[in-house]
């Protein structure tokens, strides 16, 4: 059998790209190994539009819900692809779990993942306190203490972020100088509300059910130190889930998909991708389900011949 069409990822970009594509009967499988995507996690998302508020959990749930109410897509959801490759008869798609499938299409929205700290607390507190997107979650963070963890761009970001929501912010940079934009860096310096610490080096996050402080270490004496803090935003950059790929499309030195913006197409005819795995200026969800409703009807055309 050979489907018009696969879809990686279960995130918004996947299953946006699901219910597009059983609209237009597109013969699809969609494989994920969970739903949700980086949200599944969150604790309360507050810019998916159309919804004031929910939790990761209700999130996840939702787009499974609404992928499975849809009669002409078939899902794997319990097993991750390993690969894709072109061949004489078109593309073929396989599974770690050893599955292979023939398509003609193949689009390409398995997100990214958030560098990791590494230290205690951080998986045990992770959606409790401990974050990686403060567009999503720094209003729970209102009147609040912070600790920002990353002195590059993405920690400077989050510190915008946060600045009408948080009541103090910690920024902690591993260096002794900040790297990111100037206008960013100047923002940071001109807060009251902000306090840079140089020279620290994050070493455990703490909380009974809760984030309750972080302890790090400062560098340049060797001391260990502690902030009492209700949340912890990760800001030390991302990967895009691409490994499976390979060279069998453009990747940037980022190893992000490069993709047309108007059509989301690939560097190889047949192959799409959406949302975080591309090169794609912003990373959100309601974002990445814009660009795979675009490249769904992008693969009709294709499929068409149009």
């Amino acid at each position: 059998m050979i489907y018009d069409l696969i879809i990686v990822g279960g995130g918004p970009g996947g299953v946006a790209a699901g219910v597009y594509a059983a609209r237009k009967k597109i013969k699809t499988l969609l494989i994920t190994n969970e739903f949700g995507g980086q949200s599944n996690v969150s604790a309360d998302i507050q810019n998916w539009i159309g919804t004031r508020t929910i939790s990761g959990f209700d999130f996840t749930k939702a787009l499974e819900d609404h992928l499975r109410a849809q009669e002409d897509v078939e899902i794997i959801d319990d097993d991750s692809v390993g690969s894709v490759k072109r061949e004489a008869e078109g593309l073929t798609v396989a599974t770690k779990g050893g599955k292979a499938f023939k398509t003609k299409t193949v689009l390409i929205a398995s997100g990214g993942r958030r560098r990791k700290l590494g230290i205690p607390g951080e998986a045990e507190l992770n959606g409790r306190g401990v974050f990686y997107c403060s567009t999503c979650d720094a209003p729970v963070m209102r009147g609040k203490s912070v600790a920002v963890v990353g002195g590059g761009n993405a920690g400077l970001e989050a510190v915008v972020d946060l600045l009408p929501y948080a009541g103090k912010i910690y920024l902690l940079v591993r260096s002794d100088l900040l790297k990111g934009d100037p206008v960013n860096q100047e923002k940071t310096e001109q807060s009251a509300k902000v306090e840079v610490i140089f020279n620290a080096l994050a070493q455990e996050i703490l909380g009974e059910g809760m984030v309750s402080s972080l302890r790090y270490l400062d560098k340049k004496t060797d001391e260990k130190k502690e902030l009492e803090v209700q949340g912890v935003f990760v800001e030390i950059g991302s990967e895009p889930n691409s490994d499976f790929m390979g060279d069998l499309v453009r990747l940037n030195e980022k190893k992000e998909i490069v993709v047309d913006p108007k059509t989301q197409a690939a560097s190889l005819p047949g192959i799409w991708a959406a949302g975080d795995v591309t090169d794609g200026l912003y990373k959100q969800n309601n974002i990445s389900a814009g660009d795979a409703v675009k490249a769904v009807l992008n693969i009709y055309d294709f499929l068409k011949g149009n």
